[in-house]
């Protein structure tokens, strides 16, 4: 591959593919970010997310296939590449025997820069995590939500052109992930490129301007968020719960949606058009219902399946 340009792209990978014994993780996987976007990892647990990511690091050679990242190959120059890259894992990793300051003191030093920088970048990162009032406050002391933000502002000590987001507001409650849904759309907005991994749907249609959908190592839908739903989904969905959905489902809603799974105590209901379904259910005592657009979660379940995965 040859060396990326200003405007192409910040990632390409194609052909990916790990095996772990007699297990293929990754099999064949192709895509390419482009500068300026947010791209969206998505897949359920053990579809080869966080395999794809390491070997894009470079912390684990792939078996066949080719990366650049940032215009350089990869794992052959990883380390020249991991230095304009951030990355926020998926676990917290801050040293807690230091404050705040002296985690992104310390982190910036990995990257040479120089302490003059780093004394004006830091107060600016903190401010940029909500984090200022916290400056000398000890690891422990912090919330997790706190630990979260921080880790955040530490992938960006380098000014990084790339970021990685291994589920970044995994853990966090809702004050918290809009508080770092916000700083990102502040990083997009000014020009730098992201790549999310999250199980938060909502998050990948909030941030997300292009996804690629993963199982078993291989991808199986890419394309903006609203057109992977309208691609794949119908456009209206009617949630049907209660003690009585399933007899209702069996006995009338199967009938009437264009497509009716059960989950639990929930029968979805998928319809072109919900009319004819909500008519129905107006009738019917003992079930309760929601109607909504289809959402990236329909996109998904649908593709994946609505099985437990470990």
């Amino acid at each position: 591959m040859t060396p990326a340009d200003p405007g192409g792209a910040v990632l390409r990978v194609a052909g990916l593919r790990k095996r772990y014994g007699g297990t293929e993780v990754v099999r064949g996987l192709s895509f390419e970010i482009r500068r300026g976007e947010c791209f969206g990892l998505l897949g359920p647990n053990g579809a080869g997310k966080t395999t794809t990511l390491r070997c894009c690091l470079g912390l684990i050679d792939p078996d066949d296939g080719e990366i650049e990242m940032v215009g350089l190959p990869v794992p052959r120059a990883a380390r020249e590449a991991r230095i304009r890259v951030g990355v926020v894992p998926q676990m917290d990793n801050l040293d807690p025997d230091f404050t705040v300051t002296e985690n992104l003191e310390v982190y910036g030093r990995y990257f040479a820069i120089d302490r003059a920088t780093l004394s004006g970048r830091i107060p600016r990162l903190l401010e940029f995590a909500g984090l200022a009032s916290k400056a000398k406050a000890p690891i422990r002391s912090l919330s997790g939500g706190m630990k979260r933000r921080l880790t955040l502002a530490r992938a960006l000590i380098n000014d990084p052109d790339f970021l990685i987001l291994d589920e970044p507001t995994t853990g966090l409650d809702p004050q918290a992930r809009h508080l770092i849904w916000d700083g990102l759309r502040q990083l997009l907005s000014q020009g730098k490129t992201i790549l999310l991994t999250t199980h938060f749907m909502d998050e990948a249609e909030r941030l997300a301007t292009r996804l690629a959908v993963i199982d078993h190592g291989v991808m199986i839908a890419s394309a903006p968020p609203r057109e992977l739903i309208a691609r794949h989904v119908e456009p209206e969905v009617v949630e049907v719960y209660g003690d009585e959905a399933k007899v209702w489902a069996d006995a009338h809603g199967r009938r009437i949606a264009r497509r009716l799974e059960l989950a639990g105590e929930t029968a979805f209901c998928y319809a072109d058009d919900a009319k004819p379904l909500l008519a129905d259910l107006a009738t019917r005592a003992g079930v309760r219902y929601l109607h909504r657009p289809a959402n990236l979660e329909d996109l998904f379940i649908k593709l994946t399946g609505r099985e437990l995965r470990d």
